[in-house]
């Protein structure tokens, strides 16, 4: 069995162009693995948990002690978002440009899971050890923008969206990645760009 994993960041659902390439991908991933279970994650459906009381648990577990109390039960909803995302196979993330880098929830998402002795371990001499690398999970990211795209001048932004998650992505040692994008601009012929974008996902969810 493979499981694909779809995590998303847009809150605007049907309206929204990154979920909606997103579940093409889906769709076409399960209909070329015959093994295929898909699962669609809304971070905006409440499933995170705030994390206040979560990073004082944090600093406890880097200072060698156990989380207790109110910390012990923030650090067990953590892991349980961390479970849900490390467990599959394959992972699809579809991101929406907000204010020209990625929605909140996302870093949410990014804060809750990226934890010590789950995602890294950190030595003060050799530096960040990356947990996740070596273990075969594929990562396909979905990049989308409506006034910012390539080749545009500053006036309509920069690209602060996929610097900064692929980063995290090669940080947390998943770095058998792919991109997918949609930049259709303001001035953009914007149903030719849905077309090529959902070829783009119908090819590459085929031999994912």
């Amino acid at each position: 069995m493979t499981r694909l994993l779809h995590i998303s960041a847009s809150p605007r659902g049907d309206a929204s162009e990154s979920m909606r390439i997103a579940e093409v991908f889906a769709s076409t991933f399960a209909g070329t693995h015959d093994d295929a279970v898909t699962e669609h994650w809304d971070l905006w459906d409440g499933s995170l948990p705030d994390f206040a009381v979560g990073a004082r648990a944090k600093m406890t577990v880097f200072s060698g002690a156990t989380p207790q109390g109110a910390e012990a039960e923030a650090w067990s909803a953590a892991r349980r978002v961390f479970e849900r995302f490390a467990g599959a196979d394959r992972l699809v993330f579809s991101v929406p440009m907000w204010n020209g880098s990625i929605p909140y929830v996302l870093k949410q998402f990014i804060d809750v899971v990226s934890q010590p002795g789950w995602v890294f371990r950190v030595d003060p001499v050799a530096g960040y050890s990356h947990l996740l690398a070596d273990r075969g999970t594929r990562v396909a990211v979905i990049y989308s923008s409506a006034v910012w795209g390539p080749g545009l001048g500053p006036e309509f932004g920069q690209d602060f969206q996929s610097t900064y998650f692929t980063d995290w992505l090669h940080w947390a040692g998943l770095t058998d990645t792919r991109e997918l994008r949609f930049h259709p601009t303001l001035t953009g012929d914007w149903e030719a760009a849905r077309q090529a974008a959902d070829a783009a996902a119908r090819d590459l969810a085929k031999t994912f």
